[in-house]
C-alpha cells in the first residue's frame, strides 16, 4: 500500500509529464484538457479509476487538474493524537463537504464528498503549470523528507 508521500510524489511526476506535452496550450486550454472525459481518453494511466471510466467524485463537470487538493494536509508521522487516534490528514479550510474516516487507531481526511478543487473556476483562480507549486502547503513544514 502506498503512503501519502509516495502517492503525492508519483502523482506529481505524472502531472509534470502531461504538462510537458501541453506547453503550447494556454492556461484555459490546459484546464479544459484535464476534464474527466478527455483524460480518460487521452491519459488513461493518470488515474487508476480511468480504466473503468469511474469518477472519484460524483460531479457532472469533474476536472482532474487538481486530482490532489491544495487544501489537503498530511503528515506521515501524524499531527497529533485525538481520543487515542493519530490524526494523519486534514482539510485546511474545513470544507463542509469533507469528513473524516476513523479506524481504531487513526483519523484520515475523507475528501470523497468534496468537489472544491475540481471546479474549473477554482483551478483558474489558483492555476500554475507547476503542480508541486500549487501543492506546496500540503506537506507541513518539517515533514518534507516524507514527500
Amino acid at each position: 500500500m502506498l503512503t501519502y508521500s509516495q502517492w503525492f510524489q508519483g502523482h506529481g511526476e505524472k502531472h509534470k509529464a502531461i504538462m510537458a506535452k501541453l506547453t503550447h496550450l494556454s492556461p484555459d486550454e490546459v484546464i479544459r484538457y484535464f476534464r474527466f472525459d478527455n483524460m480518460v481518453e487521452k491519459e488513461p494511466d493518470f488515474c487508476e479509476l480511468y480504466k473503468d471510466k469511474k469518477k472519484c467524485h460524483d460531479m457532472k463537470e469533474l476536472n482532474c487538474y487538481l486530482c490532489a487538493c491544495p487544501n489537503f494536509r498530511f503528515k506521515e508521522s501524524g499531527f497529533n493524537v485525538r481520543e487515542g487516534r493519530v490524526l494523519y490528514s486534514a482539510c485546511s479550510i474545513s470544507s463542509k463537504e469533507g469528513g473524516q474516516f476513523l479506524t481504531d487507531d487513526a483519523i484520515h481526511q475523507d475528501c470523497s464528498g468534496c468537489g472544491v478543487p475540481h471546479h474549473e473556476s477554482y483551478i483558474k483562480r489558483h492555476f500554475s503549470r507547476d503542480w508541486f507549486e500549487m501543492m506546496r502547503d500540503v506537506v507541513p513544514y518539517g515533514d518534507e523528507d516524507d514527500a
